[in-house]
């Protein structure tokens, strides 16, 4: 029973009570908030024009694929794309494998 009674003084007349506990977890609190507005809100926004740059792909625009080769876009469907990446010569890849819309007229400065 001692050891009980003494748990439950320190508990309650503990130093700053709850306030001690709050301030305890604060530091904890503010690392996620540095995280969330450092790491996941830009990566979050990155995802939505990725996505909307792969929604507004079309006929004739020039692209950078994932495995870095350069072409025009000669088809779209709903998950895969031919590109054209030499005259005659078109690879069929996935949306997802687009990274980069480049500025008409890129190729042929190449």
């Amino acid at each position: 029973m001692f050891i009980t009674d003494a748990i439950a003084q320190t508990t309650a007349a503990g130093p700053g009570g709850l306030m001690g506990n709050l301030t305890s977890f604060l530091p904890i609190i503010l690392m996620f908030v540095v995280l969330y507005f450092l790491m996941i809100r830009p990566q979050m926004k990155r995802q939505k024009e990725q996505k909307a740059m792969m929604e507004a792909l079309a006929k004739g625009d020039e692209v950078v694929t994932s495995g870095g080769l350069l072409g025009k876009i000669v088809k779209v469907s709903d998950a895969y794309i031919t590109v054209e990446v030499s005259e005659g010569n078109e690879i069929v890849v996935q949306k997802s494998a687009i990274t980069t819309l480049l500025p008409k007229g890129t190729l042929k400065g190449l």
